[in-house]
C-alpha cells in the first residue's frame, strides 16, 4: 500500500549488494520520523547495525543541496552523519545511523552547559564554510528574509486567526518587517545552517553530537544560527543564561571581519532582532503546517515562540508601537480562537517568569 516504501526497500537491498554488504533475510526498515516537509527517515536494522534510510520524493524534495552541504561540511570536521549512498534520481540515501537521542529530551538546568558548549564547537566550525566544491553558498538575502516574515502575516494572522488587517495595520507590519531585515543585513555573513535547535542536535554518547537537517544552509548573518539555538521554539531559558553562553560563544568568534570591536549591546541587538525575524517565521510555519499540511502538532509551540516577539520586542523603542499592537489586537483572538491551551497563552504571553520549559 506504500509504493515508495516498497521501492525504498528495493534500493536497499541492491545498495548493500553493490557496497559489497549483502543484508541478511532478517534485515528490518523501521519508520523513524517524518518531519515538516515530506522527507521520511527510515531505521535499516541487521545484524547489530543500523543506518539512517531516507525517502525524499524529488518532485517534493531535492536533495542535492543536503549532499553538497554534508560533503562540505565533513572536512571541517561538522558531525554530519556520512552518506553511504545516495540516489539523486529516485530520492532515496542511506546514511550513518546518529541514532536518535535529541537534545530536546536531554536539556535541562544541570546538562545545558556542557550541551551548549557541544553545540558551540560545532557551529564554529559550521560558520567557517565558505563554499559547497568551489560553488557559493546561497546568499540569505533580502528577498529570503522578507519571504520569510511573510509568513506570519499571511499563514499565522490571516489564514490561522482570520484577521482582517487594515492600511495602516499592513503598513505598522511592513515596518517592522523592514527594520528586522536591515538589521539582519547588516551583520558579518557567515555560513548558516537555519534550524540549528534541539531538534536537528542529536547526542550520540556523552562528548559527541551530530548535526541533521543542514540542507537548507546560506550565507547569512551571524547570529541566526546562534539565536536558534538559544532562542529555541522548544525550550526556554533565563536571560542571565542566556547572556553567559552568548558572551562565550562571541569570545570564540572575535576572529570573524566585524565582530571584533563590535561592542557587547550592538550584538546584544543584532542577536535581539535577529530572533524576531525568525520567531515571525516559525510563528508563521507552524501555522503553514496546521492549514496546508494538515500537522497540528507544532501548535502548541505558537505561544512560546510568540512570547518571545512580544519580550523581545517590548525592549526596543523602534518595535515597541507593534508589540502594543500585537497585545491589542492578536493575542484576544488567539484566546478566543480555541486553538490553544489558556494556561500556556497565560504563562508565555503574560511576561510569566520560567526557569526551564519544554
Amino acid at each position: 500500500m506504500d509504493p515508495r516504501l516498497r521501492e525504498l526497500k528495493l534500493w536497499v537491498e541492491q545498495t548493500f549488494n553493490d557496497l559489497g554488504l549483502a543484508l541478511s533475510d532478517q534485515w528490518q526498515c523501521e519508520l523513524v520520523s517524518g518531519d515538516a516537509s515530506f522527507r521520511r527517515y527510515f531505521r535499516v536494522l541487521d545484524r547489530g547495525r543500523s543506518w539512517i534510510a531516507v525517502d525524499a520524493p524529488p518532485e517534493k524534495e531535492d536533495s542535492r543541496p543536503f549532499v553538497a552541504v554534508a560533503q562540505a561540511w565533513l572536512p571541517l570536521g561538522v558531525a554530519v552523519p556520512e552518506i553511504e549512498a545516495v540516489d539523486l534520481e529516485q530520492g532515496f540515501m542511506l546514511l550513518e545511523d546518529l541514532g536518535d537521542v535529541q537534545y530536546l529530551s536531554e536539556l535541562n538546568s544541570d546538562s545545558a552547559d556542557q550541551l551548549y558548549e557541544l553545540a558551540f564547537q560545532q557551529l564554529v566550525k559550521i560558520q567557517s564554510c565558505r563554499d559547497l566544491d568551489g560553488e557559493a553558498l546561497p546568499p540569505y538575502d533580502y528577498a529570503m528574509l522578507d519571504r520569510e516574515v511573510l509568513l506570519f502575516r499571511d499563514w499565522f494572522l490571516k489564514e490561522l486567526l482570520g484577521l482582517e488587517l487594515s492600511e495602516d495595520e499592513e503598513r505598522q507590519l511592513r515596518d517592522l518587517f523592514e527594520l528586522l531585515i536591515s538589521a539582519a543585513l547588516e551583520q558579518p555573513q557567515v555560513c548558516v545552517h537555519r534550524d540549528y535547535h534541539s531538534r536537528n542536535l542529536m547526542l550520540c554518547d556523552q562528548d559527541r553530537i551530530g548535526v541533521i537537517d543542514f540542507q537548507d544552509a546560506v550565507m547569512g548573518p551571524v547570529t541566526y544560527d546562534l539565536v536558534s539555538l538559544l532562542r529555541d521554539c522548544y525550550i526556554a531559558w533565563p536571560d542571565e543564561r542566556l547572556e553567559i553562553w552568548t558572551a562565550s560563544f562571541v569570545e570564540r568568534i572575535r576572529h570573524i571581519d566585524g565582530i571584533g570591536n563590535v561592542p557587547p549591546e550592538q550584538f546584544r541587538r543584532w542577536f535581539d532582532l535577529m530572533g524576531m525575524q525568525r520567531h515571525l517565521k516559525a510563528v508563521g510555519i507552524f501555522a503553514r503546517l496546521k492549514i496546508r499540511d494538515g500537522k497540528a502538532g507544532y501548535l502548541p509551540d505558537i505561544p512560546r515562540t510568540f512570547g518571545y516577539l512580544l519580550k523581545v520586542g517590548a525592549q526596543y523603542p523602534q518595535t515597541q508601537a507593534t508589540i502594543d499592537w500585537l497585545r491589542a489586537r492578536v493575542v484576544p483572538q488567539m484566546y478566543s480562537s480555541g486553538l490553544f491551551d489558556e494556561a500556556q497563552l497565560d504563562h508565555w504571553l503574560n511576561g510569566e517568569e520560567t526557569k526551564v520549559s519544554a
